[in-house]
């Protein structure tokens, strides 16, 4: 016997369907119920897939239309009393209204803040709940996606999260404690688990994924009260699953919850199988999470084979699940369809489905089958290959790396004395505005990128479009007297994605999409070798950009930690390593940005935070490693040069030191959906930079008025001098259209414009 499960696939889809669906939808050419149509169709699709890729349990309810923490706030009427008039007439637009706001009919509403899940680019939004919450079973989309398994043959495992980690992850609008909700939401949690058991479910997921944090005495309290009172009720068998980690300190905790089968994640927490397999009660299940579920790489199965025999040995074979790591959702769907790809390096690559197939692979090994020794030595070969090819290491970065020395991460200046000659040089007023790099990516522009990429539109007319587009994008900003300028980066695909195509050791696929929030979908590169820079990636464009305008044009970088996050990273040498290669190329940019005549670099680091460890110990190790990459960037540039950096959707407050380590001469934040809150780890620290706090949500099509605007400058300016403040939306505003970017833009100026006359 040998049983292989998965505990969430992606969502959507190999070719974007969901994106496809949701954004046709949204905009009204499609209906909800295509909508939902199109949603049945890919669930169906990858039940098949696992089923067909010889996975004995398959999940369910780990579909979303958007995101799973609103599906569990919404399924559990965690509602804003804002919207719920709106949730109450229109179950669906009410949802989205949470998701991306809402401005319609007189009804005006935000959409709920988003922040990172754990430590990787997917982003959740955050619930809200407050001291007098109430706590029903609104719907019943996980009863209804498992009876529409059960109804295709499948009988799937129903993913639930954990409703310690729901409260934990939501957020308490007037200060209570949200573990106090616990005794009121538990009650939800038994009928939701009775009416699946009723339906013939006999395991549920129940995903706790704030096991691998510090231990934390309320949390323990909370898990144990939890547990205790849901296994009192008639319910499934319940899995509970842990993934980005180990469980550390919490390890006695889980083993002696009551619950049938634990999931661990035997990839990033490996060191936990010895200890967990001395607690763990006969004649429970444990699920080993052996392959990857954040990667691409194939796995080294004999390692995984040697723990999972292990484990065997230790609860028996009929108690032993093999398992991903984690969700398959931070992977793309199938690394077949990346025939573009040279052999050997597709070789190497596994995305969820090849994950799923090495799963299986384990299985049968386990259970000695024919087949599985010569399945076995292809894998190591291709193992072996890859660890030994030439295209991997490059011994004149690995001699630059030898040639660091701490001068190369220290500006030429202090900070008070770069601020006087920046002032000096670029003579800008109170309050001055800017955006974060990106203009609108109309249909156009990204049609016309398509076509060059095919070859049906010449390199000339590509270059005289674009050439087009950045003047169009330069007018609009002099026209709304916006102060530092963009170029708009209409030639780039993407944020890392670009700088990628242009750095040696990079590979790109062409379905290689994963969800990061929404409909929106991101391709990451795969970092498979040393990274180094043959040719300037930016120099041009700006350069042209700046010839444009008296006005100062910001050259647009991405920093070599967001790089890093935001790619697929070869795991054959420490991050930190990889980290450095990548700041030692963008060097080289910026000091060919500022021999250009460029005086305004922002080198945006948005995934600094997301990097962090979560466990507190281990924060130091990496914010030093981090930090350093920025200053190597940013290191090379004259006192004059105004360097910007950029984070968003990140809380500050226990990194703070480390923003400020980094040395930025101004930082970009987001805070509109916070309404400022995030200001408040800047100032108990006293920073002494200069800040944008964004002033509107970009990730949201709601426009605000300048009032609006000027009322988050208000509650900036009370706790930040005037001068440290600059004005600017979120985020780049790359998915939004021309008409409310020019809009909302617009709206911005007269703000900041109020704000020069109130403070002059």
């Amino acid at each position: 016997m040998s049983t292989t499960r998965n505990s969430g696939f992606p969502r959507i889809g190999a070719r974007r369907e969901l994106k496809q669906a949701l954004e046709t939808c949204w905009r009204g050419e499609s209906s909800a119920e295509d909508l939902q149509r199109t949603a049945r169709e890919l669930r169906h699709r990858h039940w098949q897939l696992q089923a067909d890729a010889g996975i004995d349990i398959v999940p369910c309810n780990d579909f979303s239309l958007y995101d799973q923490m609103l599906d569990t706030a919404f399924l559990f009427d965690a509602i804003p009393d804002d919207y719920r008039a709106l949730a109450d007439r229109d179950p669906l637009a009410g949802y989205f209204a949470l998701a991306r706001g809402h401005q319609k009919d007189g009804v005006d509403l935000r959409a709920l803040e988003m922040t990172k899940w754990f430590d990787t680019n997917y982003h959740y939004l955050v619930p809200e709940l407050h001291a007098a919450q109430q706590f029903r079973l609104r719907g019943d989309k996980p009863l209804a996606e498992f009876l529409e398994a059960k109804a295709a043959g499948h009988h799937a495992q129903p993913v639930l999260l954990g409703p310690v980690s729901f409260l934990w992850l939501s957020k308490s609008v007037d200060g209570s404690d949200r573990l106090e909700l616990l005794d009121r939401l538990l009650p939800v949690y038994a009928e939701l688990l009775s009416r699946l058991h009723q339906a013939g479910a006999d395991w549920v997921q129940v995903d706790e994924p704030c096991l691998v944090l510090d231990a934390d005495p309320r949390l323990q309290a909370a898990w144990q009260h939890a547990y205790a009172v849901l296994a009192q009720q008639p319910r499934p068998k319940l899995l509970l699953a842990s993934y980005f980690g180990s469980v550390g300190d919490n390890l006695d905790l889980v083993s002696g919850l009551p619950v049938e089968g634990l999931h661990l994640d035997l990839v990033r927490g490996v060191d936990q199988l010895d200890a967990l397999l001395q607690r763990w009660p006969r004649g429970r299940v444990l699920s080993a999470g052996l392959i990857d579920g954040r990667n691409i790489w194939r796995a080294n199965l004999d390692h995984a084979l040697v723990l999972a025999r292990y484990a065997q040995g230790h609860v028996g074979a009929e108690n032993l699940w093999l398992a991903p790591s984690c969700s398959l959702l931070h992977v793309p769907v199938d690394a077949d369809d990346e025939t573009a790809l040279d052999a050997e390096l597709r070789g190497w690559l596994a995305f969820a489905k090849q994950k799923l197939e090495e799963l299986r692979l384990l299985g049968d090994a386990l259970l000695n089958q024919p087949h599985a020794d010569a399945a076995l030595a292809r894998a190591r070969e291709r193992h072996e290959a890859r660890r030994r090819s030439q295209r991997v290491h490059r011994p004149e970065v690995a001699e630059l790396q030898a040639s660091l020395t701490a001068e190369w991460s220290q500006r030429p200046a202090p900070y008070e004395t770069r601020r006087a000659r920046q002032q000096e040089r670029l003579q800008l007023p109170a309050f001055p505005t800017t955006t974060i790099g990106s203009f609108p990516q109309t249909h156009e522009v990204r049609q016309a990128r398509a076509r060059h990429r095919a070859g049906k539109l010449s390199d000339g007319d590509y270059q005289a479009y674009l050439a087009s587009e950045i003047e169009r994008c330069v007018r609009v900003q002099e026209e709304l007297d916006i102060d530092v300028l963009v170029h708009g980066e209409f030639e780039r695909n993407d944020m890392v994605e670009y700088f990628g195509e242009q750095l040696e050791g990079f590979a790109f696929t062409r379905q290689g999409w994963v969800q990061s929030y929404g409909s929106r979908c991101v391709k990451p590169p795969i970092i498979f070798g040393d990274v180094w820079r043959p040719t300037p990636m930016t120099v041009a464009w700006t350069r042209y950009a700046q010839s444009l305008t008296t006005r100062p044009m910001k050259g647009m970088l991405t920093g070599p930690v967001t790089v890093l996050q935001w790619s697929f990273v070869r795991d054959d040498q420490s991050r930190a390593d990889t980290c450095r290669q990548i700041s030692l190329a963008l060097r080289e940019e910026v000091r060919d940005l500022e021999a250009a005549g460029i005086a305004v670099i922002q080198i945006d680091e948005p995934a600094l935070r997301e990097g962090l460890p979560l466990r507190r110990a281990e924060w130091a190790s990496y914010l030093d490693w981090a930090v350093e990459c920025f200053r190597i960037t940013a290191g090379v540039a004259g006192e004059g040069t105004q360097i910007h950096t950029h984070m968003c959707y990140s809380e500050f407050n226990d990194i703070i030191e480390a923003v400020a380590a980094m040395d930025a001469d101004v930082i970009s934040i987001e805070t509109s959906r916070s309404r400022m809150e995030l200001l408040d780890a800047f100032v108990r620290f006293r920073y002494p930079y200069q800040i944008g706090p964004g002033v509107y949500d970009i990730h949201s099509p709601r426009l605000p008025d300048s009032a609006e605007m000027r009322g988050l400058l208000d509650k900036a300016s009370e706790v930040l001098a005037v001068e440290q403040i600059w004005v600017n939306p979120d985020c780049g505003l790359k998915t939004r259209g021309w008409a409310e970017t020019t809009a909302a833009l617009r709206e911005m100026v007269e703000a900041a414009k109020a704000m020069r006359l109130v403070h002059a």
